[in-house]
């Protein structure tokens, strides 16, 4: 299960409630992403949480794609935010404390270390594939990225 799918909005009662309709809590779900970013129900937000949503639509759901925001541009932007925040020094509690700043969302800090742990797993075999098929130049880039993230 991607990480995507265990971040959910932290909030999703008073949303449901000023939007007066039921929708999944998870962030990433079909459903939550048509409702939120449809002109007509951000109209019926308070103003806090229309900044909120705005902002989230602007960092992660701001591509051309046909079939946004259901191309996965959304998803992968997150994970890369989720990199650049354990990059930046935060561990699982500071990540989902500054998801929760910065986008009202929130994910369990044990579900954020697995998602970390898997990324350095996945860039330490990557490395070592590199390594065996004599690419420095990868090897080199996943050892470094690996080395930001721990």
């Amino acid at each position: 299960m991607a990480i995507t799918d265990k971040i959910y909005v932290k909030n999703h009662r008073q949303l449901a409630s000023q939007l007066e309709t039921r929708f999944p809590k998870s962030a990433f779900s079909g459903a939550t992403l048509d409702l939120l970013f449809q002109g007509e129900n951000l109209a019926k937000l308070d103003e806090a949480n229309q900044e909120r949503v705005l902002e989230f639509a602007t960092d992660f759901l701001d591509c051309d794609c046909q079939s946004n925001p259901h191309c996965g541009h959304p998803e992968r932007k997150f994970v890369r935010y989720l990199l650049e925040l354990r990059e930046q020094g935060l561990g699982p509690e500071g990540i989902v404390d500054a998801m929760g700043a910065d986008y009202m969302l929130y994910a369990y800090p044990g579900d954020v270390l697995s998602f970390l742990d898997d990324a350095v797993r996945t860039l330490e075999a990557t490395e070592a594939l590199a390594d065996v098929d004599g690419r420095e130049d990868a090897a080199r880039e996943a050892r470094e990225a690996r080395r930001r993230l721990t």
